[in-house]
């Protein structure tokens, strides 16, 4: 055991090492250079997801894989962070620690103690893991309860006078699916919530007849400025139309809002809701692929009809399972 650790703290060296090197500004990798911990969020999420998409394949050496993936991020952030003395990977890794140490009483708090009575550690730790699951939830509430309060004290200290919110809680970088829940869950804590189902199914309705207003808007511009293109500039012409693409998008943005309430309100996970979805549609595309495939033909090759009619074949035989 002892060896064993001693290649893991080496493999961690190197790994911290070679990070360093990547980001050196003379002799690193441009692109690692010009990297900042903003432009790394996306990749980390990205890298998340390909965790969890590792493990539902159950495939060890994916999840192994993607795991050192998803590590490098870190490293890659310590590093970023090291380099204006902010913090290294020893202090998240301290931070971390300390956390787990300090939400687990249960398990941690009579360390010391045991180290120094010997005989009595068995016992302490016997009459830790009785305590029950409602005592369990109960304690790591109240420990989360008291980190809050402490970060709030810490985020006064910093801005001065700053305005507080309920929504202050909920991270900003979570996926947008995740932190939409989050936002709604947060204010309806504080009964800013339809009270039942009917008012959020009424909103999504009306965020999609936003939507076609806005498609409809669109359609109009493009044809009249298709029919005045030789009496009006076509610089105005481009900026109207670009500013009708920005409320498409906040339409759309709402009404996926809105969907997110329903969901909610349903009892639903959204992000299961659509990644369940999301996997039927890659599923049943791959059947039609499969289906052209025996065919002789290529997707590219078969019109939208023929292919909607494969589309048919596969929903039918997928529902008649």
């Amino acid at each position: 055991m002892q060896n064993a650790s001693k290649v893991r703290l080496s493999e961690m060296q190197r790994l911290l090492e070679i990070m360093r090197q990547l980001r050196d500004p003379e002799s690193g990798c441009p692109w690692d250079v010009k990297q900042t911990m903003e432009s790394l969020t996306r990749y980390t999420i990205e890298e998340a997801y390909e965790v969890a998409d590792a493990i539902a394949s159950g495939d060890i050496h994916d999840i192994k894989d993607e795991l050192g993936d998803l590590l490098f991020q870190v490293v890659f952030y310590a590093q970023i962070a090291s380099e204006t003395s902010a913090f290294s990977f020893d202090d998240v890794a301290q931070s971390i620690s300390d956390k787990l140490v300090r939400r687990h009483p249960h398990v941690f708090a009579s360390q010391s103690v045991d180290d120094e009575k010997g005989s009595e550690k068995g016992g302490e730790a016997l009459q830790r893991t009785l305590l029950s699951d409602t005592a369990l939830n109960a304690q790591w509430d109240a420990i989360k309860a008291q980190e809050k309060q402490l970060k709030k004290q810490r985020f006064k200290q910093r801005v001065q006078a700053a305005e507080t919110s309920i929504l202050d809680s909920v991270p900003k970088g979570m996926p947008a699916l995740m932190y939409a829940q989050k936002l709604q869950k947060a204010c309806a804590k504080v009964g800013f919530d339809w009270p039942d189902v009917a008012p959020v199914i009424d909103k999504v309705r009306e965020e999609v007849e936003e939507i076609q207003l806005e498609l409809d808007y669109k359609q109009r511009a493009e044809t009249a400025a298709e029919k005045a293109s030789q009496h009006v500039n076509s610089t105005s012409d481009g900026e109207a139309l670009h500013d009708n693409q920005n409320a498409i998008e906040e339409e759309i943005g709402d009404a996926l809002f809105a969907m997110v309430n329903l969901a909610r309100h349903c009892k639903v996970d959204a992000d299961t809701a659509l990644r369940n979805a999301s996997n039927k549609f890659a599923n049943r595309f791959k059947g039609v692929e499969r289906l052209a495939a025996k065919q002789g033909e290529t997707l590219d090759a078969l019109t939208l009809d023929e292919m909607e009619a494969l589309w048919q074949q596969v929903k039918q035989s997928s529902s008649a399972k």
